[in-house]
């Protein structure tokens, strides 16, 4: 009996604590840019950034797209990197704003490869049997000019109706393409989601509604970055798309979900977010990215917040990254 109760009570001191645990921002202090997440089939979450230089003698770079693993979005720990080369089917530029998702049996990843104020941006393809990679790249999916779509980068994809797609674009409109069913190259006619404002788009299937989740402003200007998260809804995947006051997302309309704090606050340039995930509570998460205020040589760091909802609109509770310690979310 003593150790039946014993048992009780450490399993309810162990139920207490997962309901008391906590997070504060940042939940990765390091330079992470563009932070796309993938729940792995092995029950870890895999995260993946824009391409960074990181010192060898703290975190064992530089790398091609690092890859981050957690089990919570709160502890994140480093597994290596996505590729073990640079892709070659196109001379120049970094590789820019990774999207992962399990289709098919295997992960894809699409990237941007560009430079600041690359003409002639495109977007490639690489897979992977494992999260942790490495992926092997497909090569090019297409160049802005042979797509037709300017500054053609940060690439998204998603599954609609068990049609593959993929929808891209920064600050020349957001746009919309279907893909083979393998999800390796194009087939079919593009498609305008959203206006000049966006870059940055993720797109959210919930409760009838199509939400399209775009960042606008300027992402890189460390203390003077102005990136803030904005939406639009609508009924189809195609559009049109539509702010909580009616403004057409093509029409520069949007929805405000996160932006900087005013004062002293600790983070600037909020943005870029990754997929939303849901907790076993049904509470809505996003990871992102921002400067510290005081030390934007740091880098763009990531940050984790709760989405609310709110008469079927979301956003984060003040609209402004969470700077105390915060309940984490449950898995």
């Amino acid at each position: 009996m003593k150790t039946t109760l014993m048992m009780a009570f450490a399993l309810l001191l162990g139920v207490q604590a997962a309901l008391a645990q906590t997070y504060r921002n940042p939940v990765f202090d390091h330079n992470f840019p563009d932070p796309n997440i993938v729940e792995g089939k092995d029950g870890f979450f895999y995260a993946y950034s824009t391409q960074v230089n990181w010192r060898k003698d703290s975190m064992g770079g530089p790398y091609i797209i690092p890859i981050l693993r957690s089990k919570d979005l709160v502890n994140w720990k480093h597994v290596g990197a996505a590729l073990e080369k640079r892709p070659s089917w196109k001379k120049e530029g970094g590789i820019w704003a990774p999207d992962v998702t399990y289709y098919r049996g295997r992960y894809l990843m699409y990237y941007s490869v560009s430079t600041w104020g690359d003409p002639n941006p495109g977007i490639g393809v690489a897979v992977s049997d494992k999260p942790e990679g490495p992926f092997e790249d497909k090569g090019k999916l297409f160049l802005s000019k042979e797509i037709g779509v300017a500054n053609s980068i940060d690439p998204f994809f998603m599954e609609d109706k068990g049609k593959p797609y993929l929808v891209w674009g920064s600050f020349h409109g957001i746009y919309g393409v279907p893909l083979s069913k393998d999800g390796l190259s194009v087939k079919g006619d593009t498609f305008r989601i959203a206006g000049n404002l966006y870059e940055g788009a993720y797109i959210l299937k919930r409760d009838g509604y199509y939400y399209f989740f775009g960042s606008a402003g300027t992402c890189c200007e460390g203390a003077r970055s102005t990136y803030r998260v904005l939406v639009g809804r609508s009924r189809k995947l195609k559009g049109p798309y539509l702010d909580r006051d009616g403004r057409p997302l093509l029409e520069r309309g949007g929805t405000l979900v996160l932006q900087r704090d005013k004062g002293d606050a600790p983070f600037v340039g909020p943005g870029h977010h990754s997929d939303i995930v849901t907790d076993k509570n049904g509470d809505t998460w996003m990871l992102y990215h921002a400067f510290h205020a005081g030390n934007d040589k740091k880098g763009r760091v990531m940050l984790l917040d709760k989405i609310s909802w709110k008469d079927g609109w979301p956003a984060v509770e003040g609209y402004v990254p969470s700077r105390t310690d915060r309940p984490a979310p449950a898995f």
